[in-house]
């Protein structure tokens, strides 16, 4: 008999006469009349169906139907996680109802207990999750506690087929994946892989010949195709892709408000969009002039316009509730993953030149010294009078205006001398600077490399960058007075610990740090202005942003240290950061701004709202870093066996991290290629030392290296590392961990690394 899913829930639903107490895997084999090896694909399907929360299996083993609510006992069911009510309860429905009667609201009781700044326990649920849950019937109603989380399954992997001498294996898409796997046979059922077909797997208990086996869920596409190095990077880090139905039916609805008592006409205001010349969609709009008040004389009025994303995207809606699962955009080198669908982020809500569009706007003044007096919050309606690249405007700013600038030259000679002002107040602020080169991957319409490029920064770019952050203070500020609840950016002093560990590093490369006073992003910049004379600001750049703490969203502020402010909020950017959306409808309640304010729901979800999108920021820049490190460990593939001028960037036992300059590509130099001799780890000075001679590879040293293998599909690098070790002595506390074994004998390591 064919085992599938049907059959095997068929059975479970009674046609057994087991299904009060359940089947075990032996009474199931029996039912369905399952003998030798289609046993093994009867475990397949029992374990996919467990892990889908469609069945349950007890500690006994008896496996029954997830499904069935019954009225007078404890059960166990798969609950989607449908809202919050007014009281902070979150509300759940079961995912199948096969009753006539509309299913039952559950209330969802949640552990508590500590955790980790922003992160949540693995079984703390949200609005649009799934779990399998235990139930319990009272007089009260119906409770549920959460039994696991699904969709998070650890044991989920992303890999790739390989073609070798042995047959086809897995191998894991993580960076640094040393072992291979050899694919379930039987297992699969109609899965058929090829060489390169991208799959989702999990690890199998079982072993052949002393390695692993990998159970294959399904395939993804083949990395022989273009641009799959972006869609592995979005699997392994579990970034949804698409829009659901729903949400597209109803992005497709929508329509531009009209001008009420909530909302003014400023469609005359000549405001103007700064962005990348690559630029698809535009959710911010500037402009400025002087005051022509009296008490402030050399003053300037800004005004900041933002897409009104809280006109389109009511909370509790699906859109709402697929954009707070996304938390964020994804940009990667040949895609952008949005957080909304295109018919609002690049239609609706991308402040196209010379269309109407809704936005929200911060409307600030400045005295002559770039200080803020005062700020008012309002809804509108804008077109906007030109659209800009950097390039554009900062070719304006230097008096040389082209002909998309020359019609808003005097604006932008307005704006800029406002952020002249403004540049005063920034740099008596004095934020931390922190100037690493930022690269860029270039591709052909195939997804092929054809350059890395350095992005080049000008004013211009500083420009919109300070007003943005001006507008995001005076939204924090503006609610905070008003006494509403938001979501705050929160960027936290750095750790002890890890200024220690700069002030350690530190006299290797003659410089110093007194621990005795006070960290400040002054005292910082000052470091780095140090390193610059003695050629080392990059180093010392990458040894400060070490330093710093990762910033992330909650409800309680606590300042942003890299800005220098008290104040700071995420306004600006609500088409790709639900954060902003929050703070966007925070605003329209707070100043009666008409429909789409925050709810009473979401007021009791801020936490964990703040804790979710911290989370999904996280996979979006891990999802980014790695598919910019696959993109350019495809540019260097042919390139083995060149050699190339970098720095070391980080040092382990295992070896020596190195960046290239050319590139900015990183990749890993082991120890064990070093040299004749062992080399032991400093932690203090960031160095590996030869045992015997002293000779040191410290961090932040320049090198020439060779590249020595390239792993596209995994994003890896290896070098072999051409220039010599400095000279030196091993420190006695090192000397003394253990005794020298002595210089190895005959030809040095080769890389144990398979290929």
């Amino acid at each position: 008999m064919k085992i599938n899913r049907d059959s095997l829930l068929e059975a479970l639903k009674g046609g057994t006469g087991q299904r009060a107490s359940g089947m075990t895997k032996r009474t199931l084999a029996r039912a369905l009349g399952i003998t030798g090896d289609a046993r093994r694909e009867l475990r397949q399907v029992l374990s996919e169906l467990t892990a889908d929360g469609t069945i349950v299996c007890d500690a006994k083993k008896v496996y029954t139907l997830a499904n069935t609510l019954h009225p007078s006992l404890a059960n166990v069911m798969v609950l989607d996680i449908e809202r919050i009510d007014e009281h902070g309860d979150v509300i759940a429905v079961p995912v199948k109802w096969d009753k006539d009667t509309p299913p039952p609201s559950i209330i969802i009781k949640q552990k508590t207990g500590r955790k980790n700044r922003g992160h949540r326990h693995s079984n703390q649920i949200s609005v649009g999750d799934r779990a399998l849950c235990r139930l319990k019937t009272t007089e009260q109603g119906i409770t549920a506690t959460v039994i696991k989380k699904l969709g998070d399954g650890p044991s989920h992997e992303v890999g790739f087929v390989v073609k070798g001498g042995r047959g086809l294996r897995i191998r894991p898409a993580k960076k640094g994946s040393r072992y291979d796997y050899i694919p379930e046979r039987g297992a699969q059922g109609n899965i058929k892989i090829n060489d390169l077909d991208i799959v989702l797997f999990e690890l199998s208990n079982a072993r052949h010949k002393g390695e692993r086996i990998a159970r294959i869920i399904k395939t993804l596409g083949n990395a022989k195709h273009g641009k799959a190095a972006s869609l592995i990077s979005l699997l392994e880090h579990n970034i949804p892709v698409g829009f659901s139905d729903k949400e597209l039916a109803d992005a497709k609805a929508l329509k531009l408000p009209a001008i009420d008592k909530h909302r003014q006409d400023l469609r005359d205001l000549p405001l103007i969009t700064i962005d990348p010349d690559d630029a698809k969609d535009f959710d911010d709009a500037i402009f400025a002039k002087p005051d022509d008040n009296l008490k402030n004389k050399g003053g300037h009025i800004i005004w900041v316009a933002i897409a009104d994303v809280s006109a389109f995207v009511k909370p509790g809606s699906a859109l709402d509730k697929g954009a707070f699962k996304r938390g964020n955009s994804v940009y990667l080198p040949d895609r952008v993953e949005p957080m909304l669908p295109e018919e609002i982020s690049a239609d609706l809500c991308s402040l196209r030149p010379h269309e109407d569009r809704a936005c929200l706007v911060a409307k600030m003044q400045f005295d002559k010294d770039g200080d803020k007096i005062s700020h008012t919050f309002s809804r509108a309606l804008m077109r906007s009078h030109a659209r800009l690249t950097y390039g554009q405007a900062q070719a304006a700013f230097d008096g040389n205006p082209g002909e998309a600038a020359k019609p808003v030259a005097g604006i932008l000679a307005d704006v800029f001398k406002a952020y002249e002002a403004l540049r005063t107040a920034r740099s008596h602020r004095a934020p931390l600077e922190i100037n690493m080169p930022e690269r860029k991957v270039k591709l052909d319409p195939k997804g092929r490399v054809i350059a890395i490029e350095i992005k080049e920064r000008f004013d211009a770019h500083k420009l919109v960058e300070e007003f943005m952050i001006q507008a995001n203070v005076a939204a924090a500020q503006a609610l905070e007075r008003a006494g509403e609840p938001l979501i705050y950016r929160v960027h936290e002093p750095p750790e002890m610990e890890r200024v220690q560990g700069l002030s350690d590093f530190l006299p290797a490369i003659d410089l110093k740090w007194a621990m005795g006073q006070r960290a400040t992003p002054k005292r910082f910049n000052r470091l780095i202005e140090q390193a610059r004379a003695k050629d080392m600001e990059e180093t010392v750049s990458m040894s400060v942003l070490r330093t710093q703490m990762k910033a992330f969203y909650t409800p309680k502020n606590k300042g942003h240290f890299g800005l220098n402010l008290t104040h700071y909020a995420h306004f600006t950017s609500p088409i790709r950061r639900y954060a902003d959306l929050v703070v966007h409808r925070a605003l329209v309640k707070a100043f009666d701004l008409g429909d789409g304010g925050t709810s009473a729901e979401e007021l009791t979800r801020l936490k964990e709202i703040s804790e979710h999108i911290s989370s999904t920021e996280r996979s979006a820049m891990a999802a980014e870093r790695d598919a910019k490190d696959r993109y350019i460990a495809a540019y260097l593939s042919d390139q083995i066996g060149a050699t190339f001028k970098g720095r070391i960037t980080g040092v382990t036992r295992a070896g020596l991290f190195i960046g290239l300059d050319e590139t900015g590509a990183d990749g890993f130099a082991p120890a064990r290629n070093l040299g004749y001799e062992r080399f032991e780890f400093d932690e203090k000075s960031k160095s590996l030392i030869g045992a015997e001679t002293g000779g040191t590879y410290h961090f932040g040293r320049r090198v020439e290296v060779k590249l020595t293998e390239a792993m596209p599909l995994q994003g890896g690098l290896i070098f072999e590392v051409l220039t010599r070790p400095e000279k030196g002595t091993l420190p006695k506390h090192l000397a003394k961990r253990r005794p020298s074994r002595g210089p190895h004998k005959g030809r040095k390591h080769k890389s144990r690394r398979r290929h």
